[in-house]
């Protein structure tokens, strides 16, 4: 299993956790208005980057489950299966092994 590759994440995934690389947290309308201003043809309306909210939402989830980002609400870390409201991510904090063994 170690031998494994990985699969290759979503443009959408990948877009998300360049931009919060750059920018430390956003909120998703912020992800998807710069995905949409990214990808955007000549013939199409202003709020075109509506569409895509829904997939930056599903891949916000994912990366959440997976660990590499944190859904934060007020400030605070949400649980990915379980939070409603504005939101913001930001990259995973990492958790120094030594702290996690001591608890």
């Amino acid at each position: 299993m170690e031998n494994e590759t990985k699969k290759p994440l979503d443009p959408v995934a990948d877009f998300i956790l360049a931009t919060l690389a750059e920018s430390g947290s956003a909120a998703p309308v912020d992800i998807a208005r710069a995905l949409g201003e990214a990808r955007k043809r000549t013939s199409e309306k202003p709020d075109a980057w509506r569409r895509f909210m829904n997939p930056v939402k599903q891949q916000m989830v994912h990366l959440a489950r997976a660990g590499r980002i944190e859904i934060t609400r007020k400030g605070v870390v949400v649980d990915p299966e379980d939070f409603r409201g504005v939101v913001r991510m930001r990259l995973a904090v990492a958790k120094p092994q030594e702290e996690a063994q001591e608890d």
